[in-house]
């Protein structure tokens, strides 16, 4: 078989391990979601179906708490980062003769180099210092630097990928800098500036070594919330929430999918 014609699917053993890798990676996740509908408290023990563990959930004033606090900081924090990290992308895609990119790039996306427990204890000792208290505030600030980068990679990858020729058209046209990034530069990456945004708030939503350090009373993250659920024991309650959250991953992940499919449609 030569090698244009030849098929990695036909490769000997690759069907064999692609079926291993994909149950090694979603076998648990199935898991969870399948106990979540048992009857019995006791998880491992399936005696029947249902869905009392969701209204538990549902019900459950301490959870729904730690949601809401977990849900305001995401999507504040999100905002912030998105709005850095756009600023930021416009800079080092678009400015002619710029210093030290490559440092700025860096500088940028230092806390993806970063241990998070490292930038937990640094931004604990840094509130410590200037007398910072409030734990929403602490923690969006705290959520905004570390979910920066993760807005900032598919918003310059999308400017990267985005030809010149229409951004200089306008100019040519007289169009003045802010009509062109509002009519033409915003539509063309609003699939990047999307994908960042939704990574940044699925990040913000999963911290958890960042809001444990800096948890206090009236500001419990959902994670931290459900960590202290699994300290006391595991129950169908805590599969339903995983299930909910497994969810609500999903559907922002065919979003951000169907849109990026859209958007090479039109380049298409």
């Amino acid at each position: 078989m030569s090698a244009a014609n030849s098929n990695i699917r036909d490769y000997p053993g690759f069907r064999l391990l692609t079926l291993v890798f994909f149950l090694w990676l979603y076998l648990p996740i199935a898991v969870v979601i399948y106990y979540s509908f048992n009857d019995n408290r006791l998880v491992s023990v399936w005696t029947g179906f249902s869905t009392k563990w969701y209204a538990s959930a549902l019900e459950n004033a301490a959870l729904m708490s730690a949601l809401r606090v977990s849900l305001t900081v995401a999507v504040i924090a999100t905002i912030f980062a998105t709005a850095i990290a756009l600023v930021s992308a416009l800079v080092l895609t678009r400015a002619q003769g710029l210093k030290f990119r490559r440092v700025s790039e860096t500088v940028v996306n230092l806390p993806l180099l970063l241990p998070e427990i490292v930038l937990a204890v640094a931004v604990l000792i840094l509130f410590s210092q200037i007398g910072l208290q409030n734990g929403m505030v602490r923690l969006v600030l705290a959520h905004t630097a570390f979910c920066t980068p993760f807005a900032f990679m598919p918003i310059r990858a999308r400017l990267q990928g985005m030809p010149m020729d229409f951004e200089e058209a306008a100019r040519d046209l007289y169009a003045a800098p802010l009509t062109v990034f509002r009519r033409v530069t915003l539509p063309m990456i609003m699939p990047g500036l999307f994908a960042g945004a939704m990574t940044a708030f699925v990040i913000s939503m999963d911290d958890f070594i960042t809001s444990n350090m800096l948890n206090s009373g009236g500001a419990t993250t959902l994670p931290v919330y459900i960590f202290s659920l699994i300290r006391q024991g595991t129950t169908p309650e805590l599969n339903a929430v995983s299930t909910l959250l497994i969810a609500a991953s999903l559907v922002l992940a065919t979003i951000v999918i169907v849109l990026n499919a859209r958007a090479m449609r039109r380049e298409g």
